[in-house]
């Protein structure tokens, strides 16, 4: 099998990593495939099932698990459980391409850590927490309770940040994507 590389976006919510994400898909010189992740939650919103997420029964995702068939996997919050199947990354290698993940903080250095060399590992650090959280609040799709969940998490997420390849401080959006497009760019290429 073909293996491409490994483009890892991970930061809080509300940083803009999905934003940047979705830039980069729409540039075709980065032959750029989005890792699909599995979660045991229900949609939200507008989110659609092989599109968004795998949404799987959290039944389903402990047999997945079991069977270690996950390349990395966390409960981010109780019964909350979110994954790379392996046959994800398979499935876009078999196409040829690259994989970009949008994913969190500790599913990111998993990736790095088992793929090291085949690994971008890019951190979306946001202005403060202050904004993280008028972001979160902008959206309308959470909770103050979920929104405050986020926050604190987000705390322990910045203190990764230097563990990741390299850092986008995501203080002007469309400078953030620049920045993003040519670190993947050079790094598909080298």
């Amino acid at each position: 099998m073909n293996k491409g590389k490994l483009i890892v976006f991970s930061a809080p919510s509300g940083s803009g990593k999905t934003t940047i994400v979705k830039h980069l898909l729409g540039k075709e010189d980065l032959n750029l495939e989005f890792s699909i992740s599995a979660a045991s939650r229900e949609p939200r919103g507008e989110e659609e099932h092989g599109k968004d997420y795998y949404f799987i029964s959290l039944e389903q995702f402990k047999k997945h698990i079991k069977a270690e068939e996950f390349l990395e996997w966390e409960e981010v919050y109780r019964d909350n459980f979110y994954g790379t199947l392996k046959s994800e990354i398979e499935r876009i290698w078999a196409l040829g391409k690259n994989v970009i993940f949008d994913i969190d903080v500790a599913g990111g250095l998993r990736i790095k850590h088992k793929f090291p060399e085949q690994t971008l590992a890019v951190f979306v650090k946001p202005p403060s927490v202050d904004e993280l959280k008028r972001r979160l609040k902008q959206r309308s799709t959470e909770s103050d309770d979920k929104i405050n969940m986020r926050i604190a998490k987000a705390s322990v997420e910045l203190a990764t940040a230097p563990q990741f390849d390299t850092i986008i401080k995501n203080y002007d959006l469309d400078t953030a994507k620049e920045e993003a497009y040519q670190l993947v760019k050079e790094f598909i290429n080298k």
